[in-house]
């Protein structure tokens, strides 16, 4: 009798099985590979509302890596940097030496487990979905879809994991049995280093750059956005809004309602190299202080 009954457990689990099956939607055609043709896409007000840097400072505030003094003056340099439209090359020389200072030594397990904790926390309710919808669009089309910023290589790397996306480009510092040494590898991937990355990564992947498209809201990103056929300016300052009417490009604006989305996909851990950015913050907290 115990038997019969283990006997007909097991025949309900299968016909359970062969029914869900049955009743399960048709898988979704892949899209087509393009494989010459990428979008890239700057994050700081462009996939994301407010400054990435920002919010990973305070994810380390709320665990006591960092003051809250520190988090009040980065959020002032932050607001200074958005006023006059343009990063001073002083500010970003500042922040490169005490990025190097606060990484030296730190575990890269350690900061890339913290990237991914605070991107859930923080981070994921202020993507904008229009922005997300636009890289969707091109990973429909088959179009690798890649981040490029001068944010920490592992918070880009979380970001684009969980938003789907091909991959990331950003700042990297040196490591050395999974320490970081307190040296970058090159400098901050700011301004005309964007470009030189993505006409790299072109190289790298067989991309035609007059294929591909760019995204941003800054005119300092004007040199990534000209390395491309098909650049466009999102939620765009004033002098890139100008340029971009000027030559025709494409203006996508997705502040009117402060409108955003949670979106926080699974995502595989991965290891990265924390970049200088991480602590630009700090360095805006000692320029304003000398």
């Amino acid at each position: 009798m115990r038997r019969f009954w283990q006997r007909a457990k097991d025949e309900n689990y299968v016909n359970a099985g062969e029914v869900a099956a049955a009743a399960a939607d048709e898988p979704r055609a892949l899209p087509e590979p393009d494989p010459t043709a990428a979008a890239f896409f700057d994050v700081d007000n462009t996939m994301m509302r407010g400054a990435s840097i920002y919010y990973f400072a305070r994810g380390l505030a709320s665990r006591k890596l960092f003051t809250m003094r520190d988090l009040a003056m980065f959020a002032w340099g932050q607001a200074s940097f958005r006023l006059r439209g343009a990063e001073n090359a002083d500010h970003i020389h500042s922040a490169r030496e005490t990025a190097l200072a606060f990484v030296a030594g730190q575990k890269v397990d350690d900061l890339v487990r913290l990237s991914e904790e605070i991107y859930d926390e923080v981070m994921a309710d202020r993507i904008w979905h229009g922005t997300r919808s636009l890289a969707l669009e091109h990973l429909e089309s088959g179009q690798q879809v890649w981040l490029v910023t001068a944010t920490p290589i592992e918070v880009a790397r979380t970001i684009a994991r969980r938003l789907g996306l091909t991959g990331a480009l950003g700042t990297v510092a040196e490591t050395r049995d999974g320490v970081y040494t307190g040296r970058l590898v090159g400098n901050l991937l700011h301004g005309p280093a964007k470009s030189e990355a993505v006409r790299a990564l072109a190289q790298r992947e067989g991309l035609d750059l007059s294929r591909c498209s760019a995204y941003s809201d800054s005119v300092n990103d004007l040199p990534m956005l000209t390395a491309v056929g098909h650049p466009h300016a999102v939620n765009p300052d004033s002098a890139l809004r100008d340029h971009a009417k000027e030559n025709g490009w494409p203006v996508h604006d997705f502040r009117t309602g402060r409108k955003v989305t949670m979106v926080a996909l699974p995502a595989a851990a991965g290891a990265g190299a924390l970049a200088g950015g991480v602590a630009a913050g700090i360095a805006l907290r000692k320029h304003y202080r000398t």
